[in-house]
This record gives C-alpha cells, sequence and structure tokens, in this order.
C-alpha cells in the first residue's frame, strides 16, 4: 500500500528531489501526471520526469503535489 504525502513547502519539495522519491500531480481534482520524478523546482515551476524523453512543467500554484511512497 502506498502512502501519500502533500509537498506544500521548499523543504517538502527538497525532499522528495533529494531522495528521487515518485510524485503524482493533481489539477482540478483530476490526476494529470503519476509515478514522475521530481528534476527541479522554484517558487513558480514544478518539473517532472516520467520517461526518458517525457519532461512536465507543472505551474506551483494551479497543481497539488503529492510524494508517493512505499509502505
Amino acid at each position: 500500500m502506498a502512502i501519500n504525502r502533500r509537498l506544500t513547502t521548499d523543504p517538502d519539495f527538497q525532499e522528495a528531489l533529494d531522495k528521487q522519491l515518485r510524485v503524482r500531480v493533481f489539477q482540478d481534482d483530476h490526476i494529470i501526471e503519476a509515478g514522475g520524478i521530481l528534476l527541479r523546482f522554484d517558487e513558480d515551476t514544478v518539473v517532472i520526469q516520467s520517461g526518458v524523453s517525457d519532461i512536465a512543467y507543472h505551474a506551483r500554484k494551479a497543481c497539488e503535489f503529492f510524494e508517493l511512497k512505499r509502505r
């Protein structure tokens, strides 16, 4: 079973980046990204890589981000 933890602060995002945790992204209560790894972030944008050439840029204010941990 997976544990979801919401990423809201810079230290939350930095921990997910350092540990290369999988991330889920929601926008308007819909999953728009699942299982990608956080590449970088700033106050406006979060960059997630899902595959070798699949890189997505998400607006930090428009989306909700959750780290996905396995038990």
